[in-house]
Parts: C-alpha cells; sequence; structure tokens
C-alpha cells in the first residue's frame, strides 16, 4: 500500500473534525441556541421570596420590554456583573427580572443580601429545566423579552458596559 493510501482516511477524519469544529463554533441562524425571535419559555417560575407565587416571562405584565438575568449565588462572573444589573434596575425601574439557576434558596438570599436586590421579582429554577427551556448555555445569560413575550435580545455570559447599553437600549423600546 502505497503511503498516500494510507494517508486518505486520517486526512478524511481531520477534514470532517475542522467542519464539525466550524459548525459548533458558528451556530447558524436557525439553531435554537442562536436564535432569537422565539417565544420565552410557557413555564411559571416559583418566586423566591414566596413559592406559592409564580412569574411567568412568556407572559409579561406589562406593555414593556422586561430582562431576566439567569444567575446563581456559585457563579463568579455573576458577581461581577451584579453592578451591571443594579444600573440597570435603576435606569429602567419594574424591568428587570432574575431567575436563580440550580441554586439553593438560602445561598441566593444570601447573594443579594451582600450584594444588593436590584430584581423587581426572582423566580427559582432548581432543577435548571427552565433554562435549558430559554436555551441557556451557562450562566450568567441575560435576555431580553417584548410585550408579547418574544425573547428580542439573548447575552451570553456576564454583561459588561457595551452588552449593558444593548440591553438598555432593547428595555427602552
Amino acid at each position: 500500500m502505497k503511503a498516500w493510501q494510507a494517508a486518505l482516511p486520517l486526512a478524511a477524519l481531520v477534514g470532517l473534525g475542522v467542519l464539525g469544529a466550524v459548525q459548533l463554533m458558528r451556530p447558524d441562524d436557525d439553531s435554537f441556541v442562536a436564535k432569537t425571535d422565539r417565544n420565552a419559555p410557557d413555564r411559571a417560575f416559583p418566586l423566591l421570596a414566596d413559592d406559592a407565587s409564580a412569574i411567568n416571562f412568556s407572559q409579561p405584565s406589562s406593555d414593556q420590554p422586561v430582562m431576566v438575568n439567569l444567575f446563581a449565588s456559585w457563579c463568579a462572573p455573576c458577581r461581577a456583573e451584579h453592578g451591571d444589573i443594579t444600573w440597570l434596575a435603576n435606569e429602567h425601574p419594574g424591568q428587570v427580572f432574575g431567575l436563580a439557576y440550580k441554586d439553593q434558596q438560602s445561598a441566593t438570599e444570601e447573594f443579594l443580601q451582600e450584594l444588593g436586590n436590584p430584581f423587581a421579582a426572582i423566580g427559582v429554577d432548581p432543577s435548571g429545566q427552565g433554562g435549558l427551556d430559554f436555551g441557556l448555555t451557562g450562566v450568567p445569560e441575560t435576555f431580553v423579552i417584548n410585550p408579547e413575550g418574544k425573547i428580542i435580545l439573548h447575552i451570553r455570559g456576564p454583561l459588561d458596559p457595551s452588552t449593558r447599553e444593548q440591553v438598555s437600549r432593547a428595555l427602552d423600546g
């Protein structure tokens, strides 16, 4: 067997690996993760302070867009972005909501007691299924939902001054 014939299967395997990596790094616009303008999950999340009440982000009770930040007390980037979330809550009162992802209630409460609670309300997602329904790839992530319940902006990772401005513009409508 010639050397090039032996290398042919290896070259094909490397080529498929490169193609797969490119697809994973740049999801097309039709993939669920990359797509905005999709409905927020139709799910009732119990409230942190009152598990007898719930919030459903697919049916906002306002005629303005709302922001939902998925966070956890154990998430270091969540701590880093907290100042930006507080800024947004001050600029857009009543439009900034939180969703505690896979966190214990006491840990979430301690986190918010230490850093301050900028959220109009906080839902809890102890199993993490609600985050997956949103299209979460990892906390923190921020979603802006229009009054019709459509996700119009999805920010992966912690907010920074640039993404905070994007969210603010989206909340302005």
